[in-house]
């Protein structure tokens, strides 16, 4: 599978956090799974893609020309495609994946898996989206989801909706059953 992963570029977030990337990058290359990022250096997007890389795995970067120009360019892609902006790269990685998976991270992050999820609702996309909310990460955003659809912002029962999941390893599990 191409697998799309949305996560922190920052370099200051905690060696924990830091080390999950390790291993998502890890399982993906052993796994045979295409790696599909940002295209860019730091934080976690270093982490998982040069694991990825160091493991044998195919990294597909889609970055756009501001990223490339501040000198966050990662160097180890397999492939690298140059976007002209931030709504471009959320396109084309979109457009690429079989599946999401969100990390913790930033507004980038953030407005990466807001994407995937309001397109999937729409019905441009029947992928599944994976929400790692390692260490509580995310709890709070799936407390207002809760919150929006006991006051009918949100139907009940959606039409799209992602996996939130505690650990990678149900994360690795359940993207195994996929490609079964």
């Amino acid at each position: 599978m191409r697998i799309a992963v949305y996560c922190s570029a920052s370099d200051d977030i905690p060696e924990a956090f830091l080390k999950q990337g390790d291993r998502l990058g890890r399982w993906l290359a052993r796994n045979g799974h295409t790696l599909v990022f940002g295209g860019a250096t730091g934080g976690l997007m270093s982490r998982i893609s040069l694991a990825a890389q160091e493991n044998g795995g195919k990294i597909i970067g889609v970055i756009p020309e501001r990223i490339i120009h501040s000198g966050r360019k990662c160097d180890w892609c397999s492939e690298l495609i140059v976007v002209g902006s931030m709504a471009e790269r959320k396109q084309k990685m979109r457009e690429l994946a079989d599946a999401f998976i969100c990390m913790p991270g930033s507004y980038g992050t953030m407005d990466e898996m807001m994407d995937v999820l309001a397109s999937g609702t729409v019905g441009e996309h029947h992928k599944p989206c994976f929400i790692f909310n390692y260490r509580a990460f995310y709890s709070r955003l799936i407390s207002l989801v809760a919150q929006m659809k006991r006051l009918h912002f949100i139907p009940q029962e959606e039409s799209y909706t992602p996996t939130v999941l505690k650990s990678l390893d149900e994360i690795f599990l359940t993207i195994n059953t996929l490609t079964q």
